[in-house]
C-alpha cells in the first residue's frame, strides 16, 4: 500500500500515521499538511524520519496531483480540516474551503488517478442533536454550526462521487475524542493546559451537554479497518459507548490534578441555540467488520491527563503563540475577563 494522508500534522491524523507505521511497516506513507494553527512538525517528530512528508493544502489542485503521481498513490485517508465549532462562529470562510471543497478536489484527484480507495474522516457532529436514541449511518445529516455544515458538505460530496462515478470512497464518522497531541482548543486539551498554567476554565453553562468519547487509539484503529475492510459508498461511525456530561470530564479532570470547583468558572453558553445538547452514535456496522474500542473512558482519560503533565515542551510553544492567544481573546476574552 502506498498511502496518502493528509492532515498527518493534527491530532487524529498523526495518531492514525502512528498506528499504521506499527501496524503495517510496509506501507509507504506520505504526508500533505499546510501546517496551520493546529498541525505541527512537532506532533509528527516521532516518525517524520520514516515518512514523506509535502507541505501544502489539499484545495492545491495542482500539488495533489503531483502527489498522487510522483508518489504513486494506491490509498488516500483524509484528515485535513477545520476543525473547531468555536472558531467557525468567528469566520467561517476557510471551513467550507478546506473542509468542503478541499474533499472535492481530492474526490477528483482519485478519479483521475484510478486510486483503489480513498476513505473521508468526518464527525458525528453532522447529524446533529438527538435527545434520546442513537443516530445511525443512515441518520439525515443536520448540521447546526457553519463548522459541521461544511463537513457534512465534504460528506454528500463523497456521497454523490460513489453514486455518480463510483469513486471508491468510504466515510467515516467519529465521536468527541481524547488522547495525546490533541491541539488546545477542544474541552479536555484547552481545560487540561489552562488548569496546569494555573488558570481557571470556562464551562458553557451549567455543562449538561452530553458527549460520547473515544480515545483517539481507537479512532485511528477504526478508520483503519474502514480503510481495509469497508465497502466502498458506506459510511461508518466511529464510536464508544461513554456519555459523559461536560461537566463530569471537567470534574475527573480536577480531581486527577488535585483541584477543586474554584478553578471552574460558568460563563453564557457562547454558541447558544447552535450548541448540540447531545451526541450518540450506533458503531455496529463497524463492528461487523471486526472493530472494537479497547480503552475504557476512566483509563484513557487519566492517560491522557498524565500525557499533559509529561508533555509541557509539547503544548507550551502553542499555547504562547500569538495566534493562540489571539482566539482565547477573541472568544473568550469578555467572558473570562481577568482569568483570561
Amino acid at each position: 500500500m502506498k498511502l496518502l494522508v493528509t492532515g498527518a500534522a493534527g491530532f487524529i491524523g498523526s495518531n492514525f500515521v502512528r498506528l499504521v507505521l506499527d501496524t503495517d511497516p510496509t506501507v509507504q506513507v506520505t504526508v500533505l499538511d499546510a501546517l496551520r494553527y493546529s498541525g505541527n512538525l512537532s506532533t509528527m517528530a516521532d516518525f517524520l524520519p520514516r515518512i514523506r512528508f509535502v507541505r501544502g493544502e489539499i484545495q492545491d489542485r495542482g500539488l495533489v496531483d503531483q502527489v498522487l503521481r510522483e508518489y504513486h498513490v494506491t490509498h488516500l485517508v483524509n484528515f485535513a480540516a477545520e476543525s473547531h465549532n468555536d472558531r467557525s462562529l468567528l469566520d467561517n470562510s476557510s471551513f467550507v474551503q478546506t473542509n468542503t471543497l478541499g474533499v472535492q478536489v481530492l474526490l477528483e484527484a482519485a478519479r483521475k488517478h484510478g486510486l483503489e480507495r480513498i476513505l473521508h474522516v468526518s464527525t458525528d457532529e453532522v447529524y446533529g442533536s438527538i435527545a434520546d436514541g442513537e443516530f445511525t449511518e443512515e441518520s439525515p445529516l443536520k448540521p447546526n454550526t457553519p463548522y459541521s455544515a461544511s463537513k457534512a458538505g465534504g460528506d454528500l460530496l463523497c456521497r454523490s462521487h460513489w453514486v455518480s462515478f463510483q469513486t471508491p470512497v468510504i466515510v467515516t464518522r467519529g465521536g468527541n475524542t481524547y488522547g495525546p497531541y490533541h491541539y488546545p482548543e477542544k474541552l479536555i486539551p484547552f481545560f487540561m493546559v489552562r488548569l496546569l498554567s494555573g488558570k481557571r476554565v470556562p464551562l458553557y453553562g451549567e455543562g449538561l451537554q452530553v458527549r460520547e468519547w473515544i480515545h483517539v487509539k481507537d479512532h485511528a484503529s477504526g478508520i483503519w479497518t474502514a480503510l481495509n475492510k469497508g465497502e466502498p459508498g458506506q459510511v461508518y461511525n466511529v464510536g464508544d459507548v461513554n456519555e459523559r456530561q461536560n461537566r463530569e470530564v471537567v470534574d475527573f479532570l480536577l480531581s486527577q490534578l488535585g483541584l477543586d470547583s474554584t478553578y471552574v468558572k460558568k460563563i453564557p453558553d457562547p454558541r447558544q441555540g447552535a450548541h448540540d445538547a447531545r451526541y450518540s452514535m450506533n458503531a455496529s456496522k463497524l463492528q461487523a467488520l471486526g472493530w472494537r474500542p479497547s480503552t475504557g473512558f476512566e483509563d484513557g482519560l487519566e492517560d491522557t491527563v498524565k500525557w499533559y503533565c509529561d508533555n509541557e515542551e509539547w503544548w507550551r510553544p502553542i499555547v504562547q503563540n500569538e495566534s493562540y492567544k489571539a482566539f482565547v481573546r477573541a472568544f473568550y476574552g469578555r467572558s473570562l475577563g481577568d482569568d483570561l
